[in-house]
């Protein structure tokens, strides 16, 4: 059946229900029929989700010609050519065609084309394999459901704040305009990403952090130096501040911010990028025995535990493993292969943690690249976390300035690698890379961390020269001594 035509169905069954059409649902109703299973999706805004209209694809839109011209600012023979403000109207363009001008006609098609229902609409639970849509049509799973619903981003409850309309993160991807002046509350991957994207496009930008620095998940080194590069860039960034009160008088007006000093800042836009919350408040929760608005408890293999019969999975931002467009597609891929298998009676290769079965990399394995100016890119445990889950580990430190690749990259080049060894194993844990470019050093790391690659095997694993990944033998070097 295609797509057009399962929005007009009354009632049907299906091998399994997908609630949610972002990437997650998306890649696991693919994984589920490609093993021969019929699937549905159902989504009530736009398929393709908060990725592709509101997050990943725009805001790395918006970004991709801060650092192109940041790169050429230090490249002899372009400096002078680039040393030129952005040609905003054009970004913001560039930025619309990678959204699709927010319409899904071609993800729509491509459901179509790999024989995926879609019912548009709000689809709730109702009870065991049981889906509502609109408080109408009824679907039924014979195996599963899952949850793909994702996350939204959450308001703090601060005095004036609701009323005074700031943005959220969908509202500072798909702005129409550069604000005058920006503020950002929040030091996280959305706070640093929109104010490098922002200050760059010519808002004046001031970002506020409760803590004492950025990026507070990744090693310090790497809030510290993306906070210098914002600094150099003209933003204004204060830390250990909370905001007490905000004000707006007037619709599209001014907003005044109070911070707990009782200083105030008057701008035009107020960001807010402190958190996020799971999209399951309306969808049903409460007739399978679960709370509506929580995050959804999942094993290994994303089904949902608490649920009698073992049919509900939560897949993707809802379930809280790992908040990540990568991770989410990830566990999309190995709840699809769980529920075909569990479907046809295999055994779920439960004792195998990196097995087909089993989302392992969400706790050892996360990469993750920030596209600030410097980029900030990781993979697996920090040195403090892997100090907090009791490895016994050694750190190792490396200049990236000091790299003949980084050098010929740009002139002045600055960033720094880490990679984080667990002792008693001689793997790495962990790894972590700042400076121009190096979002695509992560993922040699990634295969490493996730591998578990010996120290002595990576030795044989010889860069090519002159890149900046001649990085790792600096770093193998150094543990070697």
């Amino acid at each position: 059946m295609a797509a057009t035509e399962a929005r007009r169905a009354s009632d049907e069954e299906y091998d399994v229900i997908v609630l949610g059409a972002g990437p997650t649902g998306e890649n696991l109703a693919d994984r589920a029929h490609a093993a021969g299973l019929s699937a549905v999706i159902v989504e009530s805004e736009l398929v393709g989700g908060e990725c592709s209209y509101w997050a990943c694809m725009p805001s790395k839109a918006l970004l991709r010609p801060v650092t192109a011209r940041s790169e050429a600012r230090r490249v002899p023979g372009l400096k002078e050519a680039a040393d030129v403000p952005l040609d905003a109207p054009a970004v913001l363009a560039h930025r619309d065609a990678f959204t699709s001008y927010w319409k899904d006609d071609g993800q729509v098609r491509w459901l179509d084309s790999v024989g995926i229902d879609l019912v548009r609409g709000q689809g709730r639970l109702a009870g065991p394999r049981r889906v509502v849509v609109d408080g109408g049509q009824v679907l039924t799973a014979r195996h599963a459901v899952a949850v793909c619903t994702g996350s939204r981003a959450v308001l703090p409850p601060i005095p004036g704040l609701a009323a005074a309309r700031p943005w959220t993160s969908r509202d500072a991807t798909s702005a129409k305009a550069v604000p005058g002046r920006l503020v950002v509350v929040g030091g996280g991957v959305v706070g640093v990403e929109m104010a490098t994207a922002w200050r760059a496009l010519g808002a004046s930008v001031t970002l506020l952090v409760r803590g004492d620095g950025l990026l507070p998940r990744m090693e310090p080194f790497a809030g510290h130096l993306v906070a210098e590069s914002l600094a150099e860039a003209g933003a204004f960034l204060r830390t250990g501040v909370e905001v007490r009160e905000v004000r707006r008088e007037a619709p599209g007006g001014a907003v005044t911010v109070e911070l707990d000093s009782g200083d105030e800042i008057i701008a035009d836009e107020l960001l807010i990028a402190t958190g996020r919350a799971p999209r399951t408040d309306d969808i049903g929760l409460e007739t399978v025995g679960l709370t509506p608005g929580s995050w959804l408890e999942v094993d290994d293999s994303c089904r949902v535990t608490g649920v009698t019969g073992g049919w509900l999975y939560g897949v993707g931002d809802v379930n809280h493993r790992a908040l990540l467009t990568h991770q989410g597609k990830y566990q999309a891929r190995i709840a699809g292969a769980a529920i075909a298998a569990r479907a046809r009676g295999v055994p779920i290769l439960e004792s195998d943690p990196w097995g087909a079965h089993a989302a392992t990399a969400d706790t050892l394995a996360v990469p993750q690249v920030v596209f600030s100016d410097p980029e900030a890119a990781s993979v697996g445990l920090t040195a403090a976390a892997a100090e907090r889950a009791g490895h016994r580990i050694r750190v190792v430190d490396q200049d990236l300035a000091a790299v003949a690749g980084a050098s010929l990259y740009a002139d002045g080049y600055r960033g720094r690698a880490r990679m984080v060894v667990d002792l008693d194993r001689e793997v790495l844990l962990g790894a972590t890379f700042v400076g121009p470019g190096v979002g695509e050093l992560l993922h040699s790391a990634t295969v490493a961390v996730a591998g578990e690659v010996p120290l002595e095997r990576l030795w044989h694993a010889v860069p090519a020269y002159p890149t900046i990944s001649e990085v790792w033998l600096r770093l193998l070097e150094a543990y070697r001594g």
